[in-house]
C-alpha cells in the first residue's frame, strides 16, 4: 500500500516544529482502546496506537496512519501524518478522519498500563497491548493455520479446510489439512525442532492436499517462531505459516 501525505493533522508550534520531550514510558509501547466517552467507535472496531521515540502509528479499523508526535506537559500533539489509501466501508473511512483530527491535540494521562486521551468532548481510554491482548503460550494452545507463505507470496487457507497445531508435553498434534497425526517437538524461546511425523493416509482432494503439503514442509526440522498476542508465525526460511489461537 502506498503512503500518501495528508494535511488533516496539523497541530504544530508557532514555528512549525513539534516540541520535543517524549516520555520514555510511551516509546516502544502499543495501546488498544477499551472505552470511549462522548462518542462511539464503529461497532467491532478498536483504535490502536503504537509509539516509538518520535513516531506515532495509528489504526482505527481501516487505514493506517503514522507521523511525528510530541508530549509537552499534559498534551499530546501530532504533526502532519501519512495515511494508507485502502477503500473501506464509509463508517470506517469517516472514523479515520475523525481519529486523525482527534489526535491533533489532546490531553494525555498515563497511569501504569492505562492511557487516557481527551479533547474536552471525547475521552478515549486505552490499555497496553501486553495487558489487553497478552501473548498466548506456544504450548497448550490450539493454533489454527490461516495463512501460508511461499517465498514472498502469502495465501489464505481454502474455505472448509482446517489445519491446526497443538503442542503438549513435547508432542506436536497436527491436522495437516486432510490427514492428522504428529510427532515429537522440542520447544525453545524462539525455535521449534520437529522430529519424524506420522499421520493417517487418507486420499485428499486438491485444496486440502495443497495445504497439507505446505504444513508438512514447514513443520520439519528446526524452524523459528514468534508470537504476537494471538498470532503465531512460523518461519522455515523460504516457507512459513501464520496461525491464530482458537478462541476459547
Amino acid at each position: 500500500m502506498t503512503l500518501v501525505a495528508t494535511a488533516i493533522v496539523t497541530a504544530c508550534s508557532s514555528t512549525g516544529a513539534l516540541p520535543s520531550a517524549q516520555p520514555a514510558t510511551l516509546a516502544g509501547r502499543t495501546f488498544i482502546s477499551t472505552d470511549m466517552a462522548g462518542t462511539s467507535l464503529v461497532p467491532g472496531s478498536t483504535v490502536t496506537l503504537s509509539f516509538t521515540d518520535d513516531t506515532l502509528g495509528v489504526n482505527g479499523g481501516c487505514n493506517s496512519m503514522s507521523g511525528a508526535y510530541a508530549v509537552t506537559g499534559d498534551r499530546l500533539t501530532t504533526g502532519q501524518m501519512a495515511m494508507t489509501e485502502m477503500a473501506c466501508e464509509e463508517p470506517l473511512m469517516t472514523q479515520d478522519q475523525w481519529l486523525a483530527a482527534f489526535l491533533a491535540d489532546v490531553t494525555i494521562s498515563l497511569d501504569g498500563n492505562t492511557l487516557v486521551l481527551s479533547d474536552g468532548t471525547t475521552t478515549m481510554t486505552l490499555l497496553d497491548k501486553e495487558e489487553a491482548t497478552p501473548d498466548q503460550p506456544i504450548e497448550g494452545t490450539l493454533w489454527v493455520v490461516d495463512g501460508i507463505r511461499a517465498g514472498d507470496a502469502v495465501s489464505s487457507v481454502p474455505e472448509g479446510v482446517e489445519a491446526t497445531l497443538r503442542i503438549v508435553d513435547g508432542k506436536a498434534e497436527v491436522k495437516f489439512g486432510c490427514n492428522s497425526g504428529g510427532g515429537p517437538v522440542e520447544v525453545t524461546a524462539d525455535t521449534l525442532t520437529f522430529g519424524p511425523m506420522i499421520s493417517t493416509k487418507m486420499a485428499c482432494e486438491a485444496g486440502p492436499a495443497a495445504v497439507e503439503s505446505a504444513v508438512t514442509t514447514v513443520l520439519t526440522g528446526t524452524v523459528g517462531y514468534t508470537i504476537d498476542a494471538d498470532v503465531l508465525t512460523i518461519d522455515a526460511g523460504a516457507n512459513g505459516l501464520m496461525l491464530r489461537a482458537m478462541s476459547r
